[in-house]
């Protein structure tokens, strides 16, 4: 029986897609000399769940939950700007790009989705959701800190989208980084006037 590594996203729009690249170009002209493993712009996604390696015949499970959670949402807005840093500036490991929920709608979501995908016997996740953009995971220390200042002292000015639609993902490893493909859309109604 085989399986398909899964997730479920919202994507970004072109605008955000543009901005991330322009960051990213920026901070790796600024510190050039880092192993750092830079995320490919058309790859970053705002994960709502990561589920890992799912049977095949356990696929329509998660697309229905899916379903599901949105159904009682309409369209809503969050913004995407600020940096950080997991775990912190003087170890840093990951670099992302802040996401704020102003409306408390996509902690809603997210939790709605965790709650459907339990409903369909996927483990709930342990940790607290903070949304968030990854555009680099640092491979080595040497220079971390150095990567971690700048991108934190560059400034990523927010932009709000209205996010209107959840979408399952496949993900595929290969040497040449991930490949994604959606699996199933799930629209999240446009807000009524």
């Amino acid at each position: 029986m085989s399986s398909w590594r899964l997730f479920c996203a919202v994507e970004l729009p072109a605008e955000v897609r543009k901005q991330l690249e322009e960051h990213i170009l920026k901070l790796r002209k600024a510190v050039p000399d880092v192993a750092a493993s830079w995320s490919r712009v058309e790859n970053i996604h705002l994960t709502l769940k990561f589920f890992g390696n799912v049977a095949l015949d356990r696929i329509p499970a998660i697309s229905e939950a899916a379903s599901r959670a949105v159904a009682e949402f309409s369209s809503f807005p969050i913004g995407v700007g600020n940096t950080g840093v997991f775990p912190k500036p003087s170890r840093a490991q990951v670099l992302w790009i802040g996401v704020s929920d102003p409306s408390g709608k996509l902690s809603a979501l997210q939790e709605r989705l965790e709650n459907e995908c339990a409903a369909e016997g996927f483990p709930k996740e342990d940790r607290a959701y903070h949304p968030h953009l990854t555009i680099a995971r640092i491979r080595r220390p040497e220079g971390a800190r150095r990567l971690a200042d700048a991108h934190l002292q560059m400034q990523f000015p927010t932009t709000n989208i209205a996010l209107n639609e959840l979408v399952v993902f496949r993900s595929e490893l290969s040497p040449k980084g991930s490949k994604y493909t959606a699996i199933s859309k799930h629209p999240i109604r446009k807000q009524s006037a």
